[in-house]
């Protein structure tokens, strides 16, 4: 079976890369499964003080994978993305997200979880779990944190698509470079970084995600529950084929 996420250790740094453009990093039971393995691997390699997570492709992130939502029980992959959140909130090493195109829907939890995000100009942003009888219910936990409540009530709503200053200027970014500029602004960040001690990494983390983390641990069973239940709904399921068939 080919891989579909990819990790590389190198001049302290461990990079993640998703490699599933067939359906542009969809949060497919493989992608999920190797994403949390190589983020185990990265937090326990010592030669890695920093994690970067980000795509091989121009999209980042298309959300859940609709063809396997719409044949079982989306139980396993709600609770799956829920520890995704949580592994990076809690990772002892500052965890950094590239992002060089669009985010939609489920991928935007990664980007909620993560402890700085970087952005090109051009990357656009939609949570549109609404327009297929669904709600951000799991990515909710880390999303919520980090935006303002009005912010959060138009986007969750309306479905809308948001560009990178948009982004920025509510929370969900930390920040936007030129498109031409990604790997200098990456490279600003790591050079940054690599002037702090993992010890002062570790605490600061712990004090900036208490907070996440405490809510991930108390909500998450509960939105595991429910984002299955509306997966499962015939008013999704209905919504999700007449998407995919659009699609096609």
């Amino acid at each position: 079976m080919t891989e579909l996420v990819h990790l590389d250790v190198a001049d302290g740094v461990a990079t993640i890369t998703l490699d599933s453009e067939h359906n542009r990093n969809a949060l497919s039971r493989q992608l999920v499964t190797e994403l949390g393995a190589h983020l185990d691997s990265a937090e326990s390699d010592a030669d890695a003080k920093v994690i970067v997570l980000r795509s091989a492709h121009r999209v980042f992130c298309s959300g859940a994978d609709l063809s396997e939502a719409t044949e079982g029980s989306m139980q396993e992959g709600a609770s799956t993305l829920i520890g995704l959140q949580r592994r990076i909130a809690t990772s002892v090493k500052p965890v950094v997200v590239v992002l060089g195109g669009p985010v939609r829907a489920g991928g935007l939890g990664l980007v909620g979880a993560a402890d700085i995000v970087l952005a090109t100009r051009s990357v656009t942003f939609a949570l549109t779990e609404v327009r297929l009888a669904l709600a951000p219910a799991v990515i909710s936990l880390s999303l919520l944190p980090r935006l303002s409540p009005r912010a959060a009530s138009d986007l969750f709503l309306t479905g809308r698509t948001f560009d990178a200053a948009e982004a920025a200027e509510i929370g969900l970014v930390t920040r936007v470079v030129e498109d031409d500029a990604l790997d200098a602004g990456l490279q600003a960040v790591l050079d940054d970084l690599g002037q702090g001690y993992p010890q002062g990494f570790r605490e600061t983390k712990a004090l900036l995600n208490h907070d996440l983390v405490e809510r991930i641990d108390r909500l998450g069973d509960r939105l595991a529950e429910q984002s299955a239940r509306l997966f499962g709904s015939d008013e999704a399921r209905e919504a999700m084929l007449a998407f995919l068939s659009r699609k096609r």
